[in-house]
């Protein structure tokens, strides 16, 4: 599997009359990347010729033998064809797992010559957990295609992230601290929210000219969009980032994100930290751990540097503080704590930061 730089490569050979493969798979949870990436595929793919365009959809009493017809259909006009299938769930079940790799034996089967196959398929997938990856339905397909995994954006590289695409339509904002600030309140408005923020720097490009946007001019015009992911929240406890952390607490009370489910999610999270620091404390190897615990992502990221930073103390008061948000939330007292819950969140943080 290859991440989005190798794709980008791969697609500047294509248009210098590069080959296209038969098989294209993408995997992941951010709608606008994905988008972006199949359809620079797409766009290529057409101009040398793929015009009809068939998109399949596998949701309950699915039939697999229509993946396994449309490589084998001719289209009735001679043109070459574009298939896309989607799997929302990211799981094919039995039948769809053997059909799916009967698929790649059939492609295999065809073989890859010097010139463009007749019909393109395009699997499109979510972000998809290492047990998957591992399966034989999702090998066989990576063998005889190209498996590109587009990742989600960090909040770290959203202020790189929106300067790139605002040079993409000649502006930039200015140099020094208040560049580097209007960057950051563009990201914390759109923040878990890129489609949003796509639109956001398009807007910008819409009313003012190509050249340096003032910060007093992006904080007129840029909304409020973020959307913050209940199970992103404990990024910000991990890395200890009060500020981040009271933004997305705000925004998930606004929205009226049950306090349950998140509740539940910080919990786990203070349970597999105190689990991890106890180990590491016996001397087991941090990178190990994560492994085992399956911690990936940014999380892989913020974990190390977390288990450093935070006290054995504080890591208790922070679980006691949890436990007493738990009674809260089922109607009993804690007089121990703030008496409304969000702050007892944020006290959380705070022990953690």
């Amino acid at each position: 599997m290859i991440k989005i730089d190798a794709l980008q490569t791969h697609l500047k050979k294509l248009q210098a009359d590069g080959t296209l493969m038969p098989l294209y798979v993408f995997c992941g949870d951010e709608p606008l990347l994905m988008m972006e990436a199949m359809d620079q595929l797409r766009g290529i793919a057409k101009k040398q010729g793929y015009t009809e365009r068939e998109v399949l959809l596998q949701e309950r009493g699915f039939d697999w033998s229509a993946l396994l017809n449309a490589g084998q259909t001719m289209s009735l006009f001679g043109d070459k064809r574009w298939v896309e299938l989607r799997i929302p769930t990211g799981k094919p079940g039995r039948d769809g797992a053997e059909a799916l790799k009967q698929f790649s034996a059939q492609i295999q089967t065809q073989g890859v010559g010097p010139e463009d196959p007749d019909t393109i398929t395009c699997i499109v997938l979510p972000r998809l957990d290492g047990k998957t990856k591992t399966s034989a339905w999702f090998s066989a397909l990576d063998e005889v295609g190209m498996a590109v995994q587009i990742d989600s954006l960090d909040r770290g590289s959203l202020p790189a992230w929106i300067a790139q695409r605002l040079k993409k339509q000649g502006q930039e904002v200015e140099s020094g601290p208040s560049g580097q600030r209007s960057l950051e309140f563009v990201a914390e408005q759109v923040e878990g929210n890129l489609i949003a923020a796509h639109q956001e720097i398009l807007k910008l490009g819409l009313l003012y000219p190509v050249g340096t946007l003032t910060e007093e001019q992006i904080r007129a015009s840029v909304l409020k969009v973020a959307r913050y992911n209940v199970f992103e929240l404990t990024e910000a406890i991990l890395a200890g980032d009060l500020a981040r952390l009271n933004h997305m607490l705000d925004g998930l009370k606004g929205e009226g994100e049950p306090l349950v489910l998140i509740l539940w999610s910080v919990t786990e999270e203070l349970r597999l930290l105190s689990k991890l620091k106890m180990a590491v404390e016996a001397g087991e190897s941090v990178q190990q751990l994560m492994r085992a615990n399956r911690i990936w992502g940014a999380k892989e990221r913020l974990y190390p540097a977390a288990l450093k930073r935070i006290a054995p103390l504080k890591l208790r008061k922070a679980m006691q503080v949890a436990a007493g948000l738990d009674r809260q939330v089922k109607g009993l007292s804690a007089p121990e704590l703030p008496s409304d819950p969000w702050d007892g969140l944020r006290l959380v943080g705070n022990l953690l930061r």
